[in-house]
């Protein structure tokens, strides 16, 4: 092997070493863009590491089979067959709508700011209130990658309860794409 192709497959290692550690620290690098974004309240740097249209997709999914199922549960299956699917499709439009969007997030984030100013949860600073300890929904998460392309971080609910965070690599780029909601919410 001549020096010159010794040089290039050394370059080549280089480069899938460095691409492997890239993929590999993504989803933690989108965790901590998500992390930093709520603690400075910038919904803009929040869009880069959520893929909005995705997680609509999958929150109102599982909201539409929730509902659905509850009111069929009540309602009896055979009586309203796909009825409780049209009723549930109708009202999960519009709170997924308002709870999946960046303003739905900043105002959740402000919300939550408000509930912890209302507990005195609030970080000091030399003696003056400084405003809510940022909200981290993502602290003491259990993570783990399920294959190349998709990384679960899993957080318990205010019951206990396990909440998915999936994130998916689109290219190099790891964008949170569902919540996996407890099983009864």
């Amino acid at each position: 092997m001549n020096k010159t192709a010794r040089g290039l497959l050394v370059m080549m290692v280089i480069a899938v070493l460095a691409a492997a550690g890239w993929i590999a620290a993504g989803p933690y690098m989108a965790i901590h863009g998500i992390r930093q974004a709520i603690e400075e309240k910038n919904i803009q740097q929040l869009e880069r590491h959520v893929d909005y249209p995705m997680l609509r997709s999958n929150v109102k999914a599982q909201i539409e089979d929730r509902m659905a199922r509850e009111i069929g549960r009540r309602l009896g299956d055979q009586a309203v067959g796909g009825m409780a699917s049209g009723v549930a499709g109708m009202l999960s439009d519009s709170a997924v709508d308002a709870m999946v969007s960046p303003a739905g997030i900043a105002v959740l984030l402000q919300g939550h700011a408000l509930v912890q100013r209302a507990s005195g949860n609030v970080d000091v600073e030399g003696g003056l209130t400084a405003g809510p300890k940022p909200y981290d929904p993502l602290k003491d998460a259990q993570t783990r990658f399920v294959s190349p392309s998709r990384f679960i971080a899993t957080v318990k609910s205010a019951d206990g309860k396990p909440v998915d965070f999936v994130f998916e690599r689109q290219g190099l780029r790891w964008r949170l794409g569902n919540i996996v909601l407890p099983k009864s919410i």
